[in-house]
This record gives C-alpha cells, sequence and structure tokens, in this order.
C-alpha cells in the first residue's frame, strides 16, 4: 500500500475515533442525566409514599402501591393484588382539657330548673339537700338589628327669628349610609380572616334578617381600606424604623384587565413584619427584585429572610443593612433528604437542634438584653457551627447536585455567612416562622376566594391584611378593634396623632 493511502486511512481512522470518543462522551452524559433524573424520581415516589399512602392509622392498601420499585424489570411478574393491613404508630392521645375548664369564662344568659315528678306532685314531702348543676353550650346566630339614632329638633321661645337648633349627625364611616362601623368591619373579617367570600356572605345574609348585596359589601371593603390607610401607613414606617425586620413573599393570583377573559394573572403579596411589633403586606405585579426595594426603602438594620436573592441583592447594595438567614429553611431542605444519607442527616440536624436548644434554655431563664444575648451565642454557637460547616462540606463533595441531599447542602452553604450573622446580634429570631405564620391567612384564604378580582384591589387587600395579622399577633379581637376605629376616624382630622391607633398600641375601650 502506497504511503499516500497509509495517511489517508490513517486520518480516516483518527476521524473516526474521535467521532466515537465524542459519541461516547455524549452516551455517557446523558447516562449521568438519565441517573439523576431516576434517583429524583426515587426520592418524589418515597415522598408520595410516605405523604400520600398512610396518614399515621390503620390502612387496607393495594399491596401495588407500596410495594412499587423502579428497578423491577419488565418480565418480572406482578405482584399479586392480595390486599394488607399495613399499621402505623400513633401518638398517644393528650388528655383533653374538661369542658367545665374549656368553657368557665362563658356567661350564663339563662338557667333552668328541673325538679323531679314525684317532688312537683307532692312538694311538701320532700326536702332540699344539695344541687346538680350541668351546662349545654348554646349559640346566638349573627342577627342584623338596627341602632336608631334620634335627634329632636328645637326653636327658640323668645326670639322666633332664630333658626330651629339641630344636633349635628354623628361622623360615621360612611356618611348617609346604613352600615356601621361594626357591620362593615364585620363583613371585612369575614373574607379576610374566617375566608368566606362575598358571594357567600351575600347568601348567608339572608338568614340574618336582610338580604345584603354583594356589590354593597365590596364598596364596604374599599371603604375599610381607605380609612386604614393612614394607620399602615404609620405601622409601616415604624416598621421601617425598628432596626430589625423579617421578610417574605406570597403569590396570589389575580384578574387582569388586559388579559383573556377568564384568565387570571399571578401577583405576589410582600410581607414585613418584626417579633413582638406589627406585619405589613404591600401588593405588587410581580416578583421582581425592586419590589423588595420599595417595601423596604429607608430601612436601616438586620434584614432577616429566606434564600430569596431580592434580600440578599438588596442587603448588598445598601451597607448599613446586615442580613440573617432562617434556619428552618436549612433543616426542612435536610429533613427532606433524611433517607438519602439518614445517619449523616440526623447528626447535621441534631447541631441545628443544638441551636435551638440554647435558646430555648435562654427563653426560660429569661435572659433580657440583646447585648448579653449576643455575647451567649457567641460563646456558645461557633463550635456547633464549625462542626456542621466541616460535615456538610463533605455530605456536598458527596452527594450528587441534584439530589436532595445535595440541594440542602448547596442551600446551606450559600445562606452561610447569613447563618452565621445571628451570633452578632442578640434580637434575631434563628428562624423566619413568626413572617410565615403571617403570611398564613392569605393562604387560606386564597383557596376560598381563589383569585383576587383586579390589580386595584391588591393594595386593599393588602392593607386588610396588615390590620387583622398585626391584631391577632396582638391577641387582639379584631372586630372590636376595627370597630372602635372605625368608630374614632371619621371624627379625627388630618393632623390627630394616629400613633394610639395602630395595633400594637391600641387599648380596648372600657
Amino acid at each position: 500500500m502506497a504511503p499516500a493511502q497509509l495517511i489517508d486511512k490513517l486520518n480516516s481512522l483518527q476521524e473516526r475515533q474521535t467521532e466515537l470518543e465524542s459519541k461516547n462522551a455524549e452516551l455517557n452524559n446523558k447516562n449521568a442525566q438519565l441517573y439523576d433524573e431516576n434517583a429524583e424520581l426515587r426520592a418524589q415516589l418515597e415522598w408520595f409514599k410516605r405523604n400520600l399512602i398512610g396518614t399515621g392509622k390503620s390502612e387496607k392498601l393495594d399491596a401495588l402501591q407500596t410495594r412499587l420499585e423502579l428497578e423491577e424489570s419488565a418480565n418480572k411478574p406482578e405482584p399479586s393484588p392480595k390486599q394488607e393491613t399495613i399499621t402505623y404508630e400513633r401518638r398517644k392521645a393528650s388528655k383533653r382539657e374538661p369542658a367545665a375548664e374549656r368553657f368557665s369564662e362563658l356567661p350564663v344568659n339563662e338557667t333552668i330548673e328541673i325538679l323531679p315528678p314525684e317532688v312537683e306532685a307532692n312538694p311538701d314531702l320532700y326536702q332540699r339537700i344539695s344541687t346538680e348543676v350541668t351546662f349545654e353550650v348554646r349559640i346566638t346566630p349573627p342577627r342584623l338589628w338596627k341602632r336608631e339614632i334620634i335627634r329632636p329638633k328645637f326653636r327658640h321661645k323668645l326670639d322666633r327669628n332664630l333658626p330651629p337648633v339641630l344636633a349635628p349627625t354623628p361622623p360615621r364611616v360612611i356618611e348617609g349610609g346604613y352600615a356601621s362601623a361594626q357591620l362593615i368591619a364585620y363583613i371585612a373579617l369575614n373574607k379576610y380572616l374566617y375566608h368566606l367570600p362575598l358571594y357567600r356572605q351575600e347568601k348567608m345574609s339572608a338568614h340574618w334578617g336582610a338580604r345584603l348585596s354583594r356589590k354593597t359589601m365590596a364598596d364596604w371593603i374599599e371603604v375599610v381600606s381607605e380609612w386604614f390607610k393612614p394607620i399602615y401607613g404609620l405601622m409601616h414606617r415604624n416598621l421601617l424604623k425598628s432596626g430589625y425586620v423579617q421578610a417574605d413573599e406570597t403569590p396570589v393570583r389575580f384578574m387582569e384587565p388586559d388579559q383573556k377573559k377568564g384568565k387570571t394573572t399571578q401577583g405576589y403579596l410582600w410581607v414585613i413584619g418584626k417579633p413582638g411589633s406589627d406585619v405589613v403586606f404591600d401588593w405588587q405585579l410581580s416578583r421582581a427584585h425592586k419590589h423588595a426595594t420599595d417595601l423596604l426603602k429607608g430601612f436601616e438594620g438586620t434584614l432577616q429572610s429566606d434564600g430569596y436573592q431580592a434580600y440578599d441583592r438588596f442587603a448588598t447594595d445598601h451597607e448599613n443593612i446586615v442580613r440573617v438567614a432562617c434556619w428552618a429553611h436549612v433543616r426542612r431542605k435536610f429533613v427532606e433528604a433524611e433517607r438519602e444519607a439518614p445517619q449523616a442527616v440526623r447528626m447535621v440536624l441534631g447541631l441545628i437542634g443544638q441551636l435551638y436548644a440554647f435558646e430555648h434554655q435562654w427563653d426560660a431563664a429569661k435572659v433580657t438584653g440583646e447585648k448579653h444575648r449576643a455575647m451567649l451565642r457567641a460563646t456558645h454557637f461557633p463550635q456547633a457551627l464549625h462542626l456542621l460547616e466541616k460535615i456538610n462540606e463533605k455530605l456536598r463533595n458527596r452527594a450528587r447536585p441534584k439530589s436532595k441531599l445535595g440541594k440542602a447542602c448547596t442551600y446551606l452553604m450559600g445562606q452561610w455567612n447569613a447563618l452565621i450573622n445571628h451570633c452578632l446580634f442578640g434580637d434575631t429570631r434563628l428562624d423566619n416562622n413568626l413572617i410565615e405564620n403571617a403570611i398564613r391567612p392569605s393562604a387560606v384564604g386564597k383557596k376560598n376566594f381563589l383569585f383576587i378580582g383586579s390589580p386595584e384591589a391588591g393594595q386593599r387587600t393588602a392593607i386588610i391584611y396588615s390590620i387583622i395579622v398585626s391584631c391577632e399577633r396582638h391577641r387582639i379581637d379584631p372586630l372590636t378593634y376595627m370597630t372602635d376605629v372605625l368608630e374614632k376616624l371619621p371624627a379625627l382630622n388630618n393632623q390627630d396623632d394616629l400613633s394610639s391607633l395602630i395595633p400594637s398600641k391600641w387599648k380596648e375601650p372600657r
């Protein structure tokens, strides 16, 4: 064979080898992707089996539901559909509070006395020696009723040329309307606290004594938000001055006029609050980073949040802000990954539990003073944090990046600096649970009313949620608070101080 032919053949073989190596690398890459996908599906299957099949009680389940294995070949015969009983251990039920203690604060509005038939027939033959008292709990359903406001008109006896004298009408939330502050507050609470859409309340109102129009009630909701807007603004300004806030956000669907009829768009309720203080919601049409800036504009101090980048970006762009992260978010991710590496994950959870154990000890000892607790954290936290960082680094190196364990380790390292920042402060909470609990009413509410009627209605929703959630945080009856404030606001002017009317400072009138 001629040298030229040998060179051509050699080049052809090299090209073929290169092509085969490229295909081999492509197949290896595809195989790795399929492996990761298979592992992810396994993890999802395990989650469904744990959370959807069996909830802590004895059930009879098809064996196929609990014995499904991904590695079974197609040739393997199907398991018998024989029914089997699977028993799950249940916690021992806690002792119930006696009814006499649970309802001890209820007033007694009616008392009846029941005499034995023998005594009724011959009362002179019997002597009372003691009394057995039992009770039953009754309820008075909602009932509309009217309060008449009578204003006598007078004229001067001596000078008949003077005009008649008439007392002015009391200032009300809706001038000239029939709705009282209490009724308007009740409708708003039914929607936003008890999650009753207005169309349901319209049907229910017929049983209250008179049918209330859904359109009228919608107007009342707008009135409530307008009257509370100044108080809402004062709550927001106070939080920005507080030096420490927790932040979060939650999606809510809304009707967009520009969209096709019947279609909804996703908006967001952004939330900030401080433990022991008020909570403020803010409505925005998206989750864009700029909305975090709008909500927190002017804030300086400690910002606590989950791992959403908008908050980290805001803290990075403002030198007077230090961000602290949420240990509960870290813990949840490792709990989800526990089955992938049980022993190692339990070590991680145990170290996180040590941090909470210290906090519980200091709470029980009533440790006061931010500097004092900051010193305790700086003394007791570092050892657990050091071990946690080392274990997480080893787990991260051996875990697949797309696995639940890999994602948990990556999340922990990504939030590490913000997590250890807790050692610098004594007033921060280790987790963001309080602000997440504040969001919960909106999460339940949107499952009932499904979506907000318009973009403009979103901010009205944010204002009313701010008032209601703040009342609940301070253990104030929202109906009593909203009724009292709505009765006072019409008599005030723009120069009056509203600070005593925000939920954190409001005192119930005697």
